[in-house]
């Protein structure tokens, strides 16, 4: 073994004496679970019943806090195709306002609270870190610290949760889901996306795939078990899709590249620009889009789901 392997193996090691693990799966509760042999630098299980696929380990509150200060950073940078995106799904949920409460969970940046603000939401969001609060609070989001299961919401208080990019962070996702629905009144949304595990890029990568990293993702879905568990607590599917392939994904995850996944020169970036500026690449890009979601095989999930 070299240096690095047995380097690596020991850390694992280390991590897994130091840390509580689950012993059965977060989502169905079996004691079936097995270890993906291929993943193990995320500590990557599978359970054998409802085939949900999640990293052994749960990591402490501190060690996520310490993860989020200092490895995890925020990008300044907002696209605005991006932010014309986000108007467009929020023109999309504007029949929902009643409370007029939208809760965005992981509000990270504030892009998007900040323009469900400008659409007239009243906007709460949650945040791990105090100076990731400040940023959001000066944006004039109503914030709360800690994991959404510490939160003390009223019920039925929400119109609209928003999960962009967030229930991969969690290690209880039934229970992130069950929170999600006490403070979500009937009949209003939950929008989520998550990356998929079933995606092309993470069939031709494997391990190599740097979506797959520990502590920052900790539950990986593809769309069958998105849908299972939202189903399973108390919503029903509004709209479920995959899509999107990632040039910065594959150069970033071989090496190729350390640029930033989100910033104003990746090459994702670049090519967006190119493809909104010219029919025939919006056309192709829809053609692209159409295969992946056909065959579940787009690098994103973005679902919809209505509390029953």
């Amino acid at each position: 073994m070299q240096h690095k392997e047995l380097l690596t193996s020991s850390l694992q090691a280390y991590q897994l004496y130091r840390s509580k693990l689950h012993t059965r799966c977060p989502v169905c509760n079996s004691t079936s679970i097995s270890e993906l042999p291929d993943y193990q630098r995320a500590f990557l299980s599978k359970c054998n019943e409802c085939h949900f696929i999640f990293s052994k380990v749960i990591p402490s509150e501190e060690e996520l806090e310490t993860f989020y200060s200092n490895e995890y950073q925020l990008t300044e940078f907002f696209s605005p195709i991006t932010a014309k995106r986000y108007e467009d799904i929020l023109d999309g949920f504007e029949y929902l306002k009643k409370t007029n409460n939208l809760l965005d969970i992981g509000v990270g940046s504030a892009f998007f609270a900040e323009i469900a603000i400008k659409h007239g939401w009243n906007v709460y969001g949650t945040e791990l870190t105090d100076q990731t609060i400040q940023k959001a609070e000066e944006k004039g989001v109503k914030m709360s610290k800690g994991q959404l299961e510490t939160m003390n919401f009223e019920p039925d208080f929400f119109d609209l949760v928003v999960g962009i990019e967030v229930i991969e962070h969690v290690s209880f996702p039934k229970t992130f889901v069950q929170e999600i629905g006490k403070s979500l009144r009937s009949g209003g949304a939950v929008y989520i996306t998550t990356p998929n595990f079933n995606s092309l890029l993470r069939r031709q990568l494997k391990s190599k795939y740097d979506v797959i990293s520990y502590p920052n993702h900790l539950s990986y879905f593809t769309s069958k078990s998105l849908k299972a568990l939202f189903e399973a607590n108390g919503f029903s599917k509004a709209s479920l899709v995959t899509y999107g392939i990632s040039r910065t994904r594959v150069k970033t995850s071989t090496g190729k590249s350390n640029q930033a996944f989100v910033s104003e020169t990746s090459d994702d970036e670049i090519l967006r620009h190119r493809i909104e500026k010219r029919w025939y690449l919006r056309t192709l890009k829809y053609g692209v889009n159409g295969f992946l979601n056909l065959f579940r095989l787009g690098d994103s999930i973005k679902a919809t789901f209505i509390k029953r």
